[in-house]
């Protein structure tokens, strides 16, 4: 009887071991789906997309894919010039410029430092004009040419205070490429 009972007991032994393999794989599996959503996020940022950002070095490859074994298509020589990223691809980066080309940016030579270009207007290529504060009855500080780049300080969604070699000032959001229409920024 001592044998058998050895046995049963084993045997419960086994029974509440394999129960609680099973429990304790029941709690480990979602710890696993948990870091790997969590790896899978920093395989990108995880922030929104599109977002602007700049370029943060004056020698930037853009790729034809998002590794280095792609080609380079082209280099951005200028720091700070805006761009919009579109997707993201582990440490990649999709981005787009205000031209629309397209090409993979290394994740380390962009910056969260908000830039924008004072656009073209639809219907002419006239002077923009800044204003010491937002509103067009203010006084004015400047006018713009299309093309000057300048650092966005704040926008309040209609506009942006944009500073630059030589000025500073409030230029209406819908002027610049490198802010979305509407959008906040502090």
């Amino acid at each position: 009887m001592f044998a058998g009972q050895s046995r049963r007991f084993v045997g419960r032994r086994a029974v509440g071991a394999a129960a609680f393999i099973v429990a304790a794989m029941a709690a480990w599996v979602p710890s696993i789906r948990s870091a790997s959503a969590a790896s899978d996020q920093s395989e990108g940022s995880g922030l929104p997309l599109p977002r602007f950002v700049s370029l943060k070095s004056d020698h930037v490859n853009v790729r034809g894919g998002p590794n280095k074994d792609h080609d380079v298509a082209w280099v951005y020589t200028r720091p700070g010039l805006p761009v919009e990223i579109m997707a993201e691809f582990e440490n990649w980066r999709r981005i787009r410029d205000r031209d629309g080309t397209e090409g993979w940016v290394y994740h380390s030579l962009l910056s969260g430092r908000r830039t924008a270009y004072v656009a073209k207007s639809k219907s002419q290529n006239d002077l923009v004009p800044l204003y010491e504060s937002a509103d067009p009855k203010s006084s004015l500080r400047a006018t713009l040419e299309p093309g000057v780049l300048g650092s966005v300080k704040r926008c309040n969604g209609q506009w942006c205070r944009l500073t630059g070699d030589g000025f500073d000032g409030w230029i209406e959001q819908e002027r610049l490429w490198g802010v979305y229409p509407n959008e906040k920024i502090e």
